[in-house]
């Protein structure tokens, strides 16, 4: 069985699960209609799938504790930049991310991917550790879970859990929390609330000098192949790397076209050349060599964050196979 999730990255997958782009070597099974943490639990508990697509940062969690059932492939369904993240009460006397220091920040899971970016970026460019703030974990804005684990970090982090009665946004609006760390914007925010504003307003422009000027175009999810998989079938990896691949630069190659647009914005093609200006023709890299630099900080980041023992290297991560990619 190949999972892949639902929605994220849907674009560079189509391909392959309509049969467009064979694997060659296998007749896939592909299951891609479970919601998305459904399909990481199951995989990451359970090793339940084949071939899979994980959590970068829960992946990198059990790799270096020697408990993952997965090895990783350099296929990345899933990226994102994540200055847009940082949510703010407007008025609060917080304007700068500078000023976040010895704050109290919500987030929903320490250790999601986004999250691991997000706190990366802020130490990276404004000097603000994950140990210079109180991390208040829970549900954003609506209910979502029964219970909420705590992460298990080393001393030194202060990481506390949400009031079970309490959501994240409100807590926010009412200054119990003087930010939010959100993957996605609150639904109050989304809907105009005067109360919510942006830590980075021109947070595009920001994410745009910042891919220039470092070469980073952050990983949130990989494909990962289940060690025994590997070990029994170790043409596997590379033939996923050429279908994968195949896939992608034919989505790609769609969102060139003018004449009948393949997606459902009116200055797709338009975009599509800002984006190419910004991170280059191959703008959504998979293989090693081009995703070098992402990886190595997400490693740093991780291991700085303390979700890992240590920090973990390229070819810690990856089948040896595909470090040549």
């Amino acid at each position: 069985d190949f999972c892949l999730s639902r929605g994220l990255g849907d674009v560079y997958k189509r391909q392959l699960i309509d049969g467009r782009v064979a694997v060659e070597g296998c007749d896939p099974i592909w299951l891609h209609d479970m919601p998305i943490e459904t399909m990481f639990s199951r995989a990451l508990e359970g090793a339940e799938f084949d071939v899979s697509e994980l959590s970068f940062s829960n992946f990198m969690a059990q790799t270096a504790r020697g408990t993952s059932g997965y090895v990783g492939l350099p296929i990345f369904p899933s990226r994102s930049f994540r200055h847009g993240a940082w949510f703010l009460r407007a008025g609060s006397g917080v304007s700068t991310a500078e000023e976040l220091k010895g704050k109290r920040i919500g987030v929903r899971e320490y250790s999601m991917t986004a999250a691991v970016v997000a706190r990366g970026l802020l130490e990276d460019e404004h000097g603000v550790g994950a140990r210079d703030v109180t991390w208040v974990i829970g549900d954003v804005e609506e209910r979502e879970r029964s219970h909420i684990p705590l992460p298990d970090l080393p001393p030194g982090f202060l990481v506390e859990r949400a009031p079970d009665d309490r959501f994240l946004v409100d807590m926010l609006l009412e200054g119990e929390l003087d930010a939010l760390l959100a993957y996605k914007p609150p639904k109050v925010f989304t809907k105009g609330h005067p109360g919510l504003v942006r830590l980075f307003p021109d947070y595009e422009a920001r994410e745009k000098e910042y891919a220039r000027r470092t070469g980073i175009f952050p990983v949130m999810h990989l494909m990962g192949i289940r060690r025994d998989v590997a070990e029994a079938e170790p043409w596997l990896a590379m033939s996923l790397m050429s279908a994968f691949t195949a896939a992608k630069d034919l989505a790609i190659a769609d969102l060139a076209i003018v004449q009948a647009l393949k997606v459902a914005l009116p200055w797709a093609p338009a975009e599509f050349a800002r984006t190419k200006d910004v991170l280059g023709d191959d703008y959504w890299p998979y293989g090693i060599a081009r995703n070098r630099r992402a990886i190595k900080a997400l490693a740093r980041w991780h291991h700085s964050q303390g979700l890992s023992p240590r920090l973990l290297t390229v070819e810690d991560l990856f089948v040896g196979t595909t470090l040549a990619t």
